[in-house]
């Protein structure tokens, strides 16, 4: 059974950094284009960026790229997410996704596997 788990939100600062981490397990994820999401209350989930499985990474937009950084970990089959220069606009539940269906990369329905989430707040 494949699992995703995210770990590592919580309240900020603005202008401070953290590290968002995603387990995946029941399946080797080397090779698997993995991605971030993040939601707030009564809107859609949000793309935030993508590694593929070569080890590219593909962002929402420039400001978002400018702030973070995605990566994984194949030895533990771990996805991170940097953020640097956080915003209270960055307030979300963050989600990783696995598993790509077709080329719409920036579309939640186009992934088959989801984490529960983990929320981060930016105080201003």
């Amino acid at each position: 059974q494949v699992q995703l788990v995210e770990s590592g939100g919580k309240l900020v600062h603005s202008g401070e950094s953290l590290r968002l981490s995603c387990a995946a397990s029941g399946r080797t994820f080397t090779n698997v284009a993995m991605a971030w999401f993040r939601q707030t209350p009564g809107k859609a989930r949000e793309f935030v960026g993508l590694l593929s499985g070569s080890g590219l990474t593909t962002s929402a937009s420039d400001s978002v790229k400018e702030r973070l950084a995605i990566s994984r970990n194949n030895a533990n089959n771990t996805l991170y997410l940097q953020m640097n220069n956080l915003k209270p606009e960055d307030t979300a539940t963050y989600y990783c996704a696995a598993f790509l269906r077709n080329g719409q990369y920036w579309s939640s329905d186009s992934y088959t596997y989801w984490g529960q989430g983990t929320q981060v707040a930016v105080s201003s």
